[in-house]
């Protein structure tokens, strides 16, 4: 799927940088698609010890979270004639896709069963929620610029 977006992103540079605001939502993607593959591949490590992934898993989510976050403010302060429901939206949705990483990463060393349970809505959030969001946020840009749907 990142491949997919790098082949997008490549294909409507141009596009992409005349927006403001616009390339930073693609390296959200970006980031998003990363933020996955790393937390897949570090707990598919075979023999790990649990207090290893229990420091990795957190810290993955947490520089996502942190790049992620820049980027917002970013946007936010450049854009701020765009309705601020559009930037808690975006806010809202990477806290839903990142901190449950997090959690695992607090509960894994307390021994909690149920800690990797956390990854699933980590990693629906990143896929589901941020690529509803990016289509929604083109078509926002388009209305506020007055462009035709």
């Amino acid at each position: 799927m990142t491949g997919l977006v790098f082949v997008a992103v490549s294909i409507n540079l141009n596009r992409i940088v005349s927006y403001p605001g616009l390339p930073g939502r693609a390296a959200e993607s970006i980031l998003q698609f990363l933020n996955v593959f790393f937390i897949a591949t570090v707990a598919l490590i075979p023999e790990q010890p649990v207090k290893d992934l229990g420091i990795e898993l957190p810290l993955i989510g947490i520089i996502s979270w942190l790049l992620q976050m820049r980027l917002q403010v970013t946007y936010r302060r450049r854009s701020s004639e765009h309705p601020l429901s559009w930037f808690l939206s975006r806010v809202g949705l990477t806290q839903l896709s990142t901190l449950p990483f997090c959690v695992v990463g607090v509960q894994l060393p307390l021994g909690v069963p149920s800690a990797l349970d956390w990854l699933v809505p980590g990693f629906l959030f990143s896929f589901c929620c941020r690529s509803d969001e990016r289509l929604g946020a083109a078509d926002r840009d388009r209305a506020v610029r007055g462009l035709a749907l």
